[in-house]
């Protein structure tokens, strides 16, 4: 998935995440994150905005991300939105861990 402009989802809520994520010209992808617990969960965090953009496609791209607590299945939500918005893309293929197809 090429990102080809800003995509943005999530809120400042509690238990939410803002995500916003960007063109980028070098390959990588260039991630900062600012988190209310990100003492106790940031690498997981990391794990999990990482892990859902390369299940994506997307190798080139900054993200910046401001977590208020939400769990792995908002943050990967989140993520997936932003990057679909980003790439200007409506054909969302959306799935259930652990579900069959």
């Amino acid at each position: 998935m090429q990102i080809l402009e800003v995509g943005v989802a999530g809120t400042m809520e509690s238990s939410d995440i803002m995500v916003r994520i960007e063109p980028k010209d070098t390959e990588g992808i260039e991630l900062t994150l600012e988190s209310s617990v990100g003492q106790q969960y940031g690498p997981q965090i990391r794990r999990v905005i990482l892990e859902t953009l390369r299940s994506l496609g997307v190798t080139k791209a900054k993200v910046d991300a401001v977590d208020k607590g939400a769990l792995d299945c908002a943050i990967e939500a989140r993520v997936s939105v932003a990057a679909f918005r980003a790439a200007r893309r409506d054909d969302y293929q959306w799935k259930t861990k652990g579900a069959e197809a």
